[in-house]
């Protein structure tokens, strides 16, 4: 397979309500799109996931654009590549930055599956023809908008609901949302809020029968994870400390976490993620998807990801509609009684709408393997 154009779009796209975590507020998504294209003309559509301010880790959609275009697709119109594995090998030597890493290898696991005429599902080896899907709901104003918008995802089919906490959102408010809810698989994301002397506040969260609370402690953090997941009844679940397959061993090994989530973007790629899910398997962690705010084509990736054999939580892909007017691919993700049904057609199984595409296109570079320079 020989890449022979690379075509980055940074989109802009308005979210259908403000979405609120512990290290901020969005009102809109800013990314980059990645298109590569075979000397046969096929594309393969990967996306970056970085925000525009280096507030989930330290990347951003301007360091992504940077190792891009200075360095990964460089690397990549260089050589032939026989399997998209080899592609996580080749970037190797760049260290981290691996959500740059991960729109690039991405497309060209869309490519090497529309050329080998199979699903992407199918071409990573998973099996599932439906996936279970869950939500994620935002900080928000009052306690009752909360029970309100997870009262509409339970009518909705959800199979799943997940929580923002921070301190001060925390406690008291989950107690409230198992009052309305008491039955509902219910589960709290820190997003790194807290610290180890939260400790007997977080271990209230046990009478909740939570699913799991997602990255209570730093970012950085597997040892003290460790030290609060002795004392817990609920599943710790690791999240930001997770970027690769030997991030996930050394949990592991310390007893740091009962549940790994899985992001594409935040463990370099399609690749190291099939790798962490293996791992998984050998050591009996279940793994579940994480969300980004993806756009439609991070969104079909998700959910090909999702059809390998240990995904046996829901996941954060909720429908397009959950987030966007109108999504980038046709037709749009949709959702039913909680489960997505798992395209087919060869590659994510979804077409990018180049029109609406171009209507939200603020920026764009062509490369060239005959030049190996950018136009605009």
């Amino acid at each position: 397979m020989k890449i022979k154009n690379v075509i980055l779009r940074q989109l802009k796209m308005k979210l259908k309500f403000p979405f609120t975590t512990s290290f901020g507020t969005f009102l809109d998504k800013d990314f980059i799109l990645v298109e590569v294209q075979d000397e046969n003309g096929l594309s393969g559509w990967g996306e970056s996931v970085a925000f525009m301010s280096p507030l989930y880790n330290e990347e951003t959609l301007k360091t992504n654009w940077h190792l891009l275009e200075d360095f990964l697709i460089p690397m990549i119109m260089e050589k032939e590549i026989g399997h998209p594995d080899e592609v996580s090998a080749l970037f190797e030597p760049i260290r981290k930055n691996n959500m740059a890493k991960s729109a690039l290898e991405g497309a060209i696991w869309d490519l090497y599956a529309k050329r080998e005429n199979t699903s992407l599902a199918k071409a990573l080896g998973g099996t599932k023809q439906e996936i279970e899907v869950g939500i994620s709901i935002g900080i928000q104003n009052t306690v009752d908008d909360l029970l309100t918008i997870i009262d509409d995802s339970v009518t909705q089919g959800y199979r799943r609901i997940k929580v923002k906490i921070k301190p001060g959102w925390d406690v008291d408010v989950i107690r409230e949302i198992r009052r309305s809810f008491p039955s509902i698989q219910l589960m709290a994301d820190a997003n790194s809020a807290y610290r180890l002397s939260d400790i007997e506040l977080l271990k209230q969260l046990d009478e909740f029968d939570l699913m799991m609370i997602e990255q209570p402690l730093a970012s950085d953090d597997i040892v003290d994870h460790a030290l609060v997941q002795k004392q817990l009844a609920t599943p710790i679940c690791l999240d930001e400390s997770i970027h690769s397959v030997e991030d996930a061993r050394k949990a592991i090994s310390l007893g740091s976490c009962k549940i790994i989530n899985i992001k594409i973007g935040r463990v370099g790629g399609l690749t190291e993620s099939k790798r962490i899910h293996d791992l998984c398997v050998e050591h009996g962690l279940p793994v579940w998807c994480g969300g980004m705010l993806e756009a439609g084509v991070g969104r079909a990736h998700n959910i090909a990801l999702t059809t390998l054999a240990n995904f046996t939580m829901p996941g954060d892909t909720a429908a397009s509609s959950r987030y966007w007017e109108k999504d980038i691919i046709e037709p749009e993700v949709t959702v039913h009684d909680g489960l997505i049904t798992v395209p087919t057609t060869p590659g994510i199984g979804y077409e990018v709408n180049l029109d609406t595409v171009d209507n939200l296109t603020v920026r764009k570079q062509v490369f060239e393997k005959a030049t190996l320079t950018a136009r605009k």
